[in-house]
């Protein structure tokens, strides 16, 4: 029970942060797995793989759940996800074999560099004005950073958003259109990712009871179950306070995560 109210606990923590930024729960969660996974009888050797392949695999209902609400607003571009979508799935699934291939300490390096690259970037990171584009983006183009942007995100355990929701706002996408299309594309992006480090893992990967190769089922469940439900409070919290601010905070965060994962990956 102790371990159930943990995963919920941190679901719960997760679903706020999505609900709040659209981006960044991902990485705080593969963080806060890699801590917890080994307390739980995850082997450590095998922890970080373990860590992003139940990130990856609790994304799919937690992305499932924000996808639907944005598309009851109407804010999900479905014809750019069917064009994104095959390259999401074979890069998920290619990324995830690459990762597999990896030692646990280049993954933390991996997670440790991207953390900074996106806190640089939404440090950065200006709202977009004018130029909102009335069609939905689409072409073999998308396709292409479909896979890119699947394979990175097997690599470092996310739903994509801090990739995606970049790209279309670039593509002249309003911002709450692109973070609703980004939701629905990691689902896919989950799906094909959480399939790979499931299905090509080594045998006895994990060698636990409800675990398919590095997915560990009830950290999955219970972080999906605990995101699913607080997501709408994240949402409705960042209509009453400041998101600028809050995304500068945030990125700091991220800079200690990141800082964290070096240290460890040097330990």
């Amino acid at each position: 029970m102790t371990a159930l109210f943990l995963y919920l606990l941190l679901g719960a923590c997760v679903g706020v942060l999505a609900g709040l930024l659209g981006i960044g729960g991902g990485l705080v969660l593969v963080a806060a797995l890699a801590w917890l996974l080994p307390r739980m009888g995850v082997p450590v050797d095998a922890a970080m793989h373990a860590a992003l392949a139940t990130s990856l695999a609790s994304i799919v209902l937690t992305a499932a759940a924000s996808a639907r609400a944005h598309d009851s607003r109407g804010s999900v571009l479905w014809p750019t996800v069917a064009w994104m979508v095959p390259g999401i799935l074979l890069g998920g699934w290619l990324g995830s074999r690459f990762a597999i291939g990896l030692d646990g300490r280049v993954l933390r390096w991996c997670v440790a560099i991207y953390c900074l690259l996106v806190a640089v970037q939404m440090l950065g990171s200006r709202t977009r004005e004018g130029g909102e584009r009335a069609d939905a983006p689409h072409g073999a183009g998308y396709a292409l950073a479909g896979g890119a942007i699947g394979w990175l995100s097997a690599i470092v355990g996310i739903g994509g958003g801090s990739l995606t929701v970049p790209l279309l706002v670039w593509r002249g996408v309003a911002p709450v259109r692109a973070v609703g299309t980004s939701s629905a594309c990691g689902i896919f992006i989950g799906l094909g990712s959480a399939l790979g480090y499931a299905l090509q893992a080594p045998a006895g990967a994990l060698d636990l009871p409800w675990s398919v190769g590095y997915v560990y089922l009830p950290a999955a469940l219970g972080v999906a179950l605990g995101s699913v439900t607080c997501a709408a409070l994240g949402a409705r919290i960042a209509h009453a306070i400041n998101g600028a601010s809050l995304r500068r905070v945030f990125a700091l965060f991220l800079l200690v995560v990141g800082a964290a994962f070096a240290w460890s990956a040097l330990g």
